[in-house]
Order: structure tokens, then sequence, then C-alpha cells
């Protein structure tokens, strides 16, 4: 499957996770199987926009959210800027905010 579907998957259970959902109540949420569900998550299955927007709706998360900063680097390797950039899109305001802080101390010393 493609890289864009794994990535889709992985921010749809990091959302539902901190939301502290099963994979079935947002199956029931969204109106998908869970089997289905699972397979999206894990990048199987090539979902319909139709089936990520009602799982966006479910999540109460926007569909734009869930796309953003996808895309061009697939043949590039690891993209780490992007995969914390998925960590903390997930987490809470106050979540991210208190990584932000540790990311500053850490920053300061870099050079010491």
């Amino acid at each position: 499957m493609s890289e864009i579907a794994k990535s889709i998957g992985k921010r749809i259970r990091s959302y539902r996770n901190n939301l502290g959902l099963s994979q079935e109540k947002l199956a029931e949420l969204s109106g998908c199987h869970p089997t289905y569900i699972g397979q999206i998550e894990r990048g199987e299955k090539n979902a319909t926009l139709e089936s990520i927007e009602k799982i966006s709706s479910a999540l109460n998360v926007p569909l734009s959210k869930l796309f953003e900063k996808l895309g061009g680097a697939e043949n590039i390797g690891r993209n780490i800027p992007l995969e914390c950039y998925d960590i903390l899109s997930a987490k809470t305001p106050q979540e991210q905010e208190h990584i932000y802080r540790i990311l500053i101390e850490i920053d300061k010393y870099k050079d010491a």
C-alpha cells in the first residue's frame, strides 16, 4: 500500500488512541466495519474519501488535518520532522505545549 495510506492510517490510530476509543467504538461512531478500521490503520486498505470523512468526523478531527503535510517524501526515506508532526498533532494542546517546552530546554544545551 502507499506511504500516504500508511501515514493516514497511523494518524487515525493516533487520534483514536488519544481519545481512548477502541477500533470497535470508532467503527460504531463512523458507520464503518471494525475490520475495515483496522485495515485502514495498518495501511492495508486504500480507504475511500467518504470513509475517511466519516472517520475524521467521528474523531472530531478536521479532514484537512489528516492530510496535512503529506506527499512528496515517499522516495526520500525517513522524514523525522513529519514523524514528529504526526506525533504532536495527535496530542492535546496542553501536551503539545509541554513537549514544546521540553524541546526548547533540550535545544538550550545543544551547544554546551
